[in-house]
């Protein structure tokens, strides 16, 4: 969460807006959405393959923390065994 007077850290935009990769696991992407129940909101957390356009790993929570992203990651990256670097 950002603070007054605290400088905001920028990641740099390795994927340049290259949305077609050549094979699978070279490039994902992540998401998050909210979804309103009678009991209240929660956070869903997915993992797209840019390739497939599947949802490789998601993580769903009834709050937004780091862990939600870390979750859905963790789980593309148990499902899909990726074995070269991925963008």
């Amino acid at each position: 969460r950002a603070r007054k007077g605290e400088a905001s850290i920028v990641s740099p935009n390795r994927l340049q807006r290259q949305f077609n990769p050549d094979a699978p696991d070279e490039s994902w992407v992540t998401d998050i959405t909210y979804i309103r129940t009678h009991e209240g909101w929660l956070y869903l957390a997915v993992v797209v393959d840019l390739f497939s356009r599947k949802i490789i790993g998601w993580s769903i929570q009834s709050r937004m923390t780091k862990d939600i992203v870390l979750n859905a990651l963790l789980m593309a990256v148990w499902r899909r065994n990726p074995q070269k670097q991925v963008l």
